[in-house]
């Protein structure tokens, strides 16, 4: 079975957070490309867009954009993931990974491309009840009719409404049949 850690780190707040995946959980990642857009609930963090940006398989050899396939060769390269060359114009043979998820990479790097609204809900939300707070209480602070007329509009209110003679039961069962 395929296991997984997987690195998420947040540009915004440069932070990252590691997700271990392993077993039924770890199936849906395999099969993606680097440079892949996944949704967040695969890794366990819903309401977040991730992106597939690199890894390694579990001898160290990096994955690299360039190289297709899920197979580990040795390729001539010049600069990029995997070397970094001392002088200009160097080369060399290095062993690297292909850009797709297999059961045989371990580390899978992720970044965070945007938090979708469910995320940013909570802090609007605390807002929007002190908002409601601060009006409640101003509502209630408002100065309340004088008794005098508000047991008048209670006696309007109660006082049955007559249809002709009919009473107002006897009003909706003409009507509706």
């Amino acid at each position: 079975m395929a296991k997984f850690k997987v690195i998420v780190s947040d540009p915004t707040q440069s932070k990252s957070k590691v997700v271990e995946l392993d077993g039924s959980r770890a199936v849906p990642l395999i099969g993606k490309r680097l440079g892949e857009t996944i949704d967040g609930s695969v890794v366990g963090m819903p309401g977040l867009k991730l992106k597939v940006t690199g890894g390694s398989d579990k001898d160290g050899f990096p994955m690299r954009p360039s190289i297709h396939g899920g197979v580990r060769i040795g390729v001539i390269v010049s600069k990029g993931v995997g070397f970094h060359p001392k002088r200009e114009g160097e080369r060399k043979r290095k062993t690297l990974r292909g850009d797709v998820i297999t059961e045989e990479i371990v580390q899978v790097n992720m970044k965070v491309l945007e938090k979708l609204k469910k995320a940013e809900k909570p802090k609007r939300e605390r807002k929007a009840r002190a908002e409601a707070a601060v009006e409640k209480r101003e509502t209630e602070s408002q100065p309340k009719p004088d008794e005098a007329q508000v047991s008048q509009a209670e006696q309007s209110a109660s006082a049955p409404i007559e249809h002709g003679g009919e009473s107002s039961e006897e009003a909706t069962q003409a009507a509706g049949g």
